[in-house]
């Protein structure tokens, strides 16, 4: 919470009249929240954004264009960034962008969409973040706790903007926040203390943004750095988690500790296992919810798509979409899910990351795969120095590596999208990319069953 020098709270109302440049409109929600709370706020509002009108189509229907102080589009000006007081980055902005550097030296503040409503919002936040699970994670305690009866919102890097329920909020009101290592680079100039941290993993990502895995390590760190004791940490007992400072009370989960829960079908995967074993110990010992509860919670959620999202069975095939896998740790993850034959398609952008041993997985997990993107040729080429040795097939785009994989299937099979990689390239987000599988998978049914 934000405070004013008299330690009351902070008020929106003090970005009346402010002059403030919103860097990146974006087609997720979080610039529009930006911007609408903005004005709502009687702020004057600058709008950037280097993509076209056309492209921005849907996002600027959102908006009241007419209220804005200037819209720039297809380019962004100097002077947009020396003549404003506040810059609201967009989370992809990566550190040292000319343009953010141009306003600081002019004496410009920076902000985001997320620093936004965690600086004025009045409840209480459970933050979730990690390389891998933290969508599935953030979601679950959300459906547990609404499911037991306790008023929760979930948003933040989940592609939910609460800003336009930011004056809704009560200091006893729960908010669930997924927070990416991009927000987080930007939100320790807040010092975050949530009430709650959940930390599902932490593995190289995102190197082409960071620079380094001590810079993404350090930005996941910020969210425990300021925590206090009466603050709660929750973690994997195994990882190097337990090992990072903070003074806030520690929760070390096992997944060993969910002996003799049921195994979801709607949730397959050892992860998946840790993700609901993260939300137990949460739920359990920062909410009082019996594990009858949680359990029973746990039943009536529907899995996020994109997310070994199972999306039909073909002529005794199933077919799952797992485009949200942009991590080699991801992908991995959801080669152990299964006990079947795996026909798989990975492979998409170059992140920087080691891919050694996303490619030992597939070899010893996978009957076939077939690889796309820029990184083709360097898992094609760690691949074929493996045993046991896979069927490898290098296709030029989704569509041919989807019909290459089927035609080397056979009843029994899982044919599987976790491409382990991001999908920039052929796809502008994973969840085009997802979207093109799940056509593609229809496809194959349509000729199946004509």
């Amino acid at each position: 919470m934000c405070t004013s020098p008299d330690g009351s709270p902070a008020s929106p109302a003090s970005l009346r009249g402010q002059r403030v440049t919103v860097m990146g409109l974006g087609r997720f929600g979080g610039g529009v929240g930006a911007v609408n709370f903005l004005l709502r706020q009687g702020a004057c509002v600058t709008l950037t954004d280097q993509l076209s009108a056309e492209e921005l189509q849907s996002s600027l229907a959102r908006i009241d264009v007419t209220a804005l102080d200037k819209l720039v589009l297809g380019e962004h000006r100097d002077e947009d960034f020396t003549q404003t007081d506040l810059l609201i980055v967009n989370p992809a902005v990566k550190p040292g962008n000319r343009y953010v550097e141009l306003a600081e030296k002019a004496g410009a503040k920076l902000s985001s969409e997320l620093n936004l409503f965690w600086q004025f919002q009045r409840g209480r936040i459970a933050a979730v973040t990690g390389t891998v699970g933290k969508s599935t994670t953030a979601a679950l305690l959300a459906h547990v706790l609404n499911e037991s009866g306790i008023n929760v919102r979930l948003g933040g890097n989940i592609g939910i903007s609460l800003l336009d329920q930011l004056e809704q909020l009560g200091p006893e009101d729960w908010t669930v926040l997924e927070v990416s290592s991009f927000q987080l680079h930007r939100l320790a100039s807040l010092r975050p203390c949530p009430d709650i941290a959940l930390v599902t993993n932490v593995y190289p990502n995102h190197l082409d943004w960071h620079g380094s895995f001590e810079h993404y390590r350090e930005s996941k760190q910020h969210l425990l750095r300021w925590l206090t004791p009466e603050k709660f940490v929750a973690c994997p007992a195994d990882s190097e988690i337990v090992n990072w400072p903070t003074a806030g009370t520690r929760i070390h989960v096992t997944a060993d500790g969910l002996v003799g829960v049921p195994r979801f079908a709607q949730l397959p995967g050892p992860h998946n296992r840790r993700n609901l074993a993260l939300v137990h110990a949460v739920a359990k010992q920062c909410f009082g919810l019996s594990t009858e509860a949680i359990i029973n919670a746990s039943r009536t959620f529907t899995p996020l798509p994109h997310r070994l999202e199972f999306v039909g069975e073909i002529s005794g095939r199933r077919c799952y979409n797992d485009s949200k896998a942009t991590t080699p740790e991801a992908a991995v993850e959801a080669l152990r899910s299964f006990d079947r034959p795996i026909r798989l398609v990975a492979g998409g952008a170059d992140k920087g990351v080691d891919l050694t041993p996303f490619a030992d997985a597939i070899a010893r997990h996978a009957a076939s795969v077939s690889l796309i993107g820029t990184t083709a040729e360097k898992l094609s080429s760690l691949l074929r120095s493996l045993t046991p040795p896979v069927s490898v097939t290098v296709c030029a785009n989704l569509a041919a590596a989807v019909h290459a994989q089927w035609e080397q299937s056979q009843p029994g099979d899982i044919l599987l999208l976790s491409p382990g990689c991001a999908s920039f390239g052929e796809f502008r987000n994973y969840e085009e990319r997802g979207e093109a599988y799940c056509a593609l998978v229809e496809a194959l049914r349509c000729r199946a069953t004509s």
